[in-house]
């Protein structure tokens, strides 16, 4: 270690390291309560946060965060491990739940900033320590304390000087990252904006019908059968996304529950996907001519070949309009679905000529392309400030800066 740098377990370098309370809630008044929403990205939200009751429960001193804590999501799968500090003085009398972890350096012994970078760095084995399975995923305290060292220069002045470097290098991050996801979202809204004038600038010789007229649906009613290590492939609702059936997550059933299963039809290369809720009217289009099995909230749409061209009909799901008309009759309070039955009755249009609809897949087929391009392009780059910012924190930690 380098000279001047001393390691400690995280409880021995600590004031405070506990959990928040069990709140009782209110709509308004009483307590902020942050929660594990309230912690991503390294920054704290306010905005997911709620009211506590402290008449019905008391919140002692010691569990309202201050500035310099740092915050760690103690609970649950995909949030333990997430780290925040808080760097502005909170609004007002603020504390956490219990899945949070407030975790207090002693006085005098850090550059508060400093402090929440060194958490950073421990962040990754933080999520790596839960326990437990089906979403429980706890860290407790104990480990929390007892089994996570830092390293740290004991000079204030080193500190600060760490800072004020790391400081200059994640803001240089930040504006190239907001830059690359903006270049990222114009990618996208230059595919949308195309794909909507196809739609709302049509030309003579367009057909007006509803999808029932042209389209058949195959969907599946049944119990979702067994899932295995191995087997045929299931496309879920998950699988459905951006006009793609997407790769993960990869389930499986057994072969043997095939033909009992696809009763209402047999799927075939170029059926159009289409999800009835969770989330609504999302479109892909199949693009293996292997058995494949589809799990329930997916309608097979396989639509009369001499009328309408299928990868056309993918866009024509895909595009505004139509979007709109299938949101605007969709159901459901906390989840918005929509019957085949209603499906059926959404007006759409499309060019009489088959081979008119095939002259504007191959444009939007080409501008597809060019979009994916673009957002690899600008997904790499933000993959690789990522890197950067852990590389960064790796020499800060390591004595090398």
């Amino acid at each position: 270690m380098k000279a001047g740098w001393q390691t400690k377990t995280l409880g021995e370098v600590c004031a405070f390291l506990n959990r928040g309370i069990s709140p009782k809630y209110l709509e308004k008044g009483g307590v902020c309560v942050l929660n594990q929403k309230c912690v991503r990205d390294h920054q704290i939200s306010y905005e997911p946060s709620r009211r506590h009751d402290s008449f019905a429960k008391k919140v002692t001193e010691e569990r309202f965060i201050q500035l310099g804590d740092v915050l760690v999501n103690s609970t649950g799968t995909g949030t333990l491990g997430r780290v925040a500090q808080v760097r502005v003085e909170p609004p007002e009398s603020t504390t956490v739940d219990s899945h949070v972890t407030i975790v207090r350096p002693n006085p005098g012994k850090f550059f508060p900033d400093f402090f929440g970078y060194m958490l950073i760095t421990i962040e990754e084995a933080i999520k790596e320590a839960g326990e437990g399975c089906g979403g429980q995923t706890e860290l407790a305290r104990s480990v929390l304390a007892e089994q996570f060292s830092v390293s740290y220069p004991t000079s204030i002045a080193e500190q600060l000087r760490i800072v004020v470097i790391l400081d200059a290098a994640f803001d240089g991050i930040a504006t190239a990252k907001a830059n690359a996801e903006k270049n990222l979202q114009n990618a996208r809204a230059l595919f949308e904006s195309h794909l909507q004038s196809v739609f709302t600038q049509r030309g003579e010789g367009w057909v007006d019908t509803v999808i029932g007229e042209c389209i058949r649906f195959i969907d599946y009613r049944g119990k979702t059968p067994q899932k295995t290590e191995g087997g045929l492939r299931l496309i879920t609702a998950k699988n459905v996304k951006m006009g793609y059936v997407q790769d993960e997550p990869r389930e499986f059933v057994a072969p043997d529950s095939y033909d009992g299963w696809m009763t209402r039809g047999i799927p075939k290369l170029g059926d159009v996907l289409f999800t009835t809720e969770a989330p609504l009217a999302n479109v892909a289009q199949l693009e293996t001519d292997e058995k494949v099995v589809f799990a329930q909230r997916i309608i097979i749409m396989q639509p009369d070949a001499s009328q309408l061209d299928s990868t056309f009909l993918k866009y024509l799901l895909l595009s505004q309009p139509v979007q709109q008309r299938i949101h605007a009759k969709g159901t459901g309070a906390t989840v918005q679905g929509i019957k085949a039955s209603l499906l059926k009755t959404i007006d759409i249009s499309f060019p009489k000529l088959v081979a008119e609809q095939r002259q504007l897949v191959a444009k939007l087929d080409t501008l597809r392309e060019e979009t994916q391009r673009l957002e690899s392009l600008y997904q790499r780059k933000l993959t690789a400030l990522d890197e950067l910012k852990k590389s960064l924190l790796h020499q800060a930690f390591s004595g090398m800066l």
